[in-house]
């Protein structure tokens, strides 16, 4: 058989397809062709020696901002994905229904990374840093609907941030509109938690099994733990009904207190993602694979990190055919070095801890061709860190 791009040598972590080993990867066209031990290499368009190196499935980001230069956040996708191993990309809210057409023609229509969306049920989106929600007439469920409607190939759910500082005094009437519009559509629903009010009671009255909790291991007020460490009740009875518990890092979503809390009680988080953005990029979260490692530092299991980032991810988009390496289907595909060493990997707070292993990426392949490397957009003017994370420093 003849392969167009034949990765030979490397220990495969396929935990979709639950596959583990020295397995080589054989690509024809836009698609995986075989998965087997020592494939043939006389016929080989390009051979990729991945010996001493583990290669999965292309990572898939649950939450992410890639609306470069329609929006405060969004940085752009393929440069970055081509040094991290992220072949699908979920972009959580960045567009609304007034900008979402500019997302589809000029962000995931050109990009070599798969990329899809949640819409925002605030109609200007993410255009500014927060605030999106604190007028509820940009909460036009109607219009959010036509827009959801006409492109369902790219839409995959609806997205509301809900905090203090998004809502300013409408309280949880946003998430409100957005529980209807989940439902008129019948996508799921992610809400971003952090700050009260509204408290995380009322909110997590409105999700559904299915939806989506990111940001779940925050520290903030409305994280999801008490002071005895423990998960609330009211989360984990949701959680044990399909609740999906997102990480989405960031510049301040993430809490190594509330993850080691929850790690005790043998509570891993659903999904591993970044949240991506123009500041989160500086640090302390710098990438997927980097926040991958903080887990790898916690305890986490390199298998059970892998799949929280490929399978689960791809399982809570409703695509499960992404995030695996399955014969037949799609051709993407992340090698890594596991760097051994002494790493400090810090939380949003910079509260540092110990690990072993980062995960270096050394080759994307998307849709069965390899990302080129090249230079990243400068930042944005606007895109300052907090004072406190500058000292975090280059990615570990």
């Amino acid at each position: 058989m003849r392969f167009d791009v034949l990765i030979k040598g490397g220990e495969v972590l396929d935990p979709g397809a639950n596959q583990r080993g020295r397995l080589d990867v054989g690509i024809v066209g836009d698609r995986i062709a075989a998965v087997d031990r020592d494939l043939p290499a006389d016929d080989v368009g390009e051979l990729v020696d991945a010996a001493g190196q583990v290669v999965t499935p292309g990572l898939v980001d649950l939450h992410t901002h890639a609306y470069w230069g329609c929006s405060y956040w969004g940085v752009e996708a393929d440069p970055i994905a081509a040094r991290t191993g992220v072949t699908t990309w979920l972009d959580v809210g960045t567009a609304g229904a007034y900008n979402f057409p500019g997302f589809r023609e000029w962000i995931a229509g050109p990009s070599r990374a798969r990329i899809y969306a949640l819409l925002n049920i605030s109609c200007i989106g993410l255009t500014g840093p927060t605030y999106e929600l604190a007028n509820l007439d940009y909460a036009d469920v109607p219009l959010a609907e036509t827009i959801v409607n006409a492109n369902r190939d790219l839409i995959l759910g609806i997205k509301a941030r809900i905090d203090r500082n998004t809502t300013r005094g409408t309280g949880i009437a946003p998430l409100e509109r957005a529980r209807e519009l989940a439902d008129r559509v019948g996508l799921p629903l992610m809400v971003h938690i952090g700050a009260a009010p509204p408290e995380l009671r009322e909110i997590v009255a409105l999700m559904k099994p299915g939806d989506i909790l990111t940001h779940c291991f925050t520290g903030a007020d409305n994280r999801v733990v008490d002071a005895e460490r423990n998960l609330l009740p009211y989360v984990k009875e949701l959680w044990e009904r399909g609740l999906v518990m997102d990480i989405g890092h960031g510049t301040g979503s993430f809490s190594f207190d509330t993850a080691e809390a929850m790690l005790a009680h043998g509570m891993p988080p659903d999904v591993i993602s970044s949240d991506i953005h123009q500041m989160s990029v500086q640090g302390p979260m710098f990438d997927l694979p980097t926040t991958m490692a903080k887990f790898l530092a916690l305890g986490m299991s390199l298998d059970d990190v892998v799949e929280r980032a490929t399978s689960r991810a791809a399982r809570a988009m409703n695509r499960p055919e992404l995030g695996t390496l399955r014969v037949g289907g799609p051709a993407d595909v992340a090698l890594f070095r596991l760097r051994e060493g002494s790493f400090t990997f810090y939380d949003v707070a910079m509260a540092p801890r110990q690990g072993k292993v980062q995960l270096d990426n050394t080759l994307t392949i998307a849709r069965g061709r390899k990302l080129e490397r090249r230079p990243e957009r400068p930042l944005h003017p606007w895109a300052a860190i907090p004072e406190r994370q500058r000292s975090a420093g280059a990615r570990p």
